[in-house]
């Protein structure tokens, strides 16, 4: 990834829930250290060989900064402006040179084959297509490129199936879009990348709808 232009300006729209998009992004810094201790040990062992240049879409309020190597080059594409100081304060943390851009991730504004690694963590849960964001990821990376995850899915059956269900608009509504039922293993197998690598795991925790998870490296 060298010296990546934006083919258009980033996106500048209106937060369309201002309050709740406040509140989402202090409610996930204030848990950083407990998905740290949820996913912290998945997350080393994704991120360990990721290219010192990165693409991250969604980046929230910087949880996967302590994964990157210091000096890391992260272009952060996160639409929300209320995240963007906590971005800045663990960038500085741990020595990533960041730049923030709010375009979304079905519109990166990247040119195509130009990045050679993109990361996403519990992101596709929440954008408007998540079809359109993978085949936008799929677009930017080189031949070889690397597109690196990790998602909670809907659970297939079963006692969670049902509180999936039974919160799905209240947990849409309270964190700003996020779906508990998306088969998001299934979405990023039909998108075309050359090789897939995808593992089912088990969260565990206080968020018992989210427990069911995917993880994985697909290539360009």
């Amino acid at each position: 990834m060298t010296e990546i232009a934006p083919l258009a300006p980033p996106e500048t729209l209106a937060d369309p829930h201002p309050v709740r998009a406040w509140a989402n992004a202090k409610f996930f810094e204030s848990i950083d250290w407990y998905v740290h201790r949820r996913l912290g040990a998945r997350k080393q062992a994704l991120f360990a060989d990721v290219p010192h240049e990165v693409v991250e879409l969604g980046a929230g309020a910087g949880a996967s900064m302590r994964y990157l190597a210091p000096g890391t080059r992260l272009l952060a594409l996160e639409p929300n402006r209320h995240a963007h100081d906590a971005l800045h304060r663990k960038a500085t943390r741990y020595g990533i040179d960041l730049e923030i851009r709010e375009n979304r991730a079905e519109s990166t504004g990247l040119p195509s084959a130009s990045v050679d690694a993109v990361i996403c963590t519990l992101v596709l849960c929440t954008v408007d297509d998540p079809a359109a964001a993978l085949a936008e990821v799929h677009r930017i990376l080189r031949p070889g490129g690397r597109f690196v995850f990790i998602e909670h899915v809907a659970s297939r059956t079963g006692p969670i199936r049902a509180l999936q269900q039974l919160l799905r608009r209240p947990w849409r509504y309270a964190f700003d879009g996020c779906c508990l039922d998306r088969d998001t293993a299934a979405t990023i197998a039909a998108t075309g990348f050359a090789d897939l690598r995808i593992e089912h795991s088990r969260l565990g925790g206080v968020f018992v709808p989210v427990w069911p998870q995917i993880s994985g490296v697909a290539v360009a």
